[in-house]
């Protein structure tokens, strides 16, 4: 049971960022911080700091960046293209996640400018300083990935099954590497190339076809997929994939998660419901500033929302 309960924390954990690595990781190493190489694994243990000393033990608030790069390694000057407020209490089983539209207008680098921006002025300082302003939360904890993990994934357990909304077809010879989306509308089991193409359209070419909300749909679909990623990674056929999915982890991950929480958080793992994580994306709407197409968040409600999500982590209570 216990190599179940790993399973289930590698593939609810790991997959909602925090866990892209950090997981797989500590099977081998002791180092308090990933995004290494495999083969750098002898080092003597650290101490570290539990995660949010000051608050609940169990549980810990951490930032996921997925950044618009090839190797996380090499993000410097990227910017980031999914950010998910996630908090994760080991002694409930409870995720709490909040998306961040990458477009929110909010301060950035001393002046204001989209959420997404941040990482290519400062790097994980700058965007986790934007989300302290944006969101008035005590923040500390990250997790970086690229979009390469979700492919290396998705192809690790023999793809994905989901339901595309409706014909997925954009083109852009000009992205590193060229993107080219092409997927059938209905049910599909979508590899790994299909599946990083899905978490990331948001309208075909001509804006014919597409999400009527833009990005904010386009964060539904992502957390729709993860679900199902992680539902049916968790599959008594894929425990026998573990050495391969834990490959996956390496070269695609930097975070600053004490290895200390992550290892109580695997003997915890068997308490995670997938079914009842709580989800849900800023509030606000599309406005026009300048010319320049931004994504506004609605102060009260805002407010209302992260005093439900986050209440203890409230800088100013």
């Amino acid at each position: 049971m216990k190599k179940q309960f790993l399973t289930v924390f590698l593939a609810s954990l790991v997959i909602f960022g925090l866990f892209y690595m950090i997981a797989g990781n500590s099977l081998f190493s002791d180092k308090p911080v990933v995004a290494t190489d495999p083969n750098e694994l002898n080092e003597e243990p650290t101490d570290v700091e539990e995660p949010n000393s000051t608050k609940d033990k169990n549980e810990i608030v951490f930032l996921m960046m997925g950044v618009d790069a090839k190797d996380v390694s090499k993000s410097k000057g990227t910017r980031t293209d999914t950010m998910m407020l996630t908090k994760l209490n080991i002694e409930t089983g409870k995720i709490t996640v909040l998306s961040i539209p990458r477009d929110t207008r909010t301060l950035v680098n001393g002046r204001m400018d989209k959420i997404n921006a941040a990482h290519a002025y400062g790097g994980t300082e700058e965007t986790i300083k934007a989300v302290r302003h944006l969101l008035d939360l005590d923040l500390e904890y990250y997790v970086k990935v690229d979009y390469q993990i979700v492919q290396d994934l998705v192809n690790a357990i023999g793809g994905v099954k989901v339901t595309v909304p409706f014909n997925m077809v954009y083109s852009d010879p000009t992205s590193d590497p060229p993107l080219n989306i092409n997927i059938k509308r209905g049910e599909q089991t979508l590899d790994g190339k299909n599946a990083h193409d899905f978490i990331r359209y948001r309208h075909n070419n001509d804006m014919t076809v597409g999400y009527p909300d833009g990005d904010i749909g386009r964060i539904r679909t992502q957390q729709y997929f993860l679900k199902e990623l992680v539902k049916q990674t968790i599959t008594p056929k894929n425990l026998l994939k573990l050495p391969r999915i834990i490959e996956t982890y390496f070269d695609n991950v930097e975070t600053n998660i004490p290895i200390t929480f992550m290892l109580r958080a695997a003997i915890s793992a068997n308490k995670i419901d997938v079914e009842s994580m709580e989800t849900a994306t800023l509030p606000g709407e599309g406005q026009y500033v300048g010319g320049v197409s931004y994504f506004i968040h609605n102060e009260e409600d805002t407010d209302t929302l992260i005093e439900e999500m986050f209440g203890d982590y409230l800088l100013n209570q």
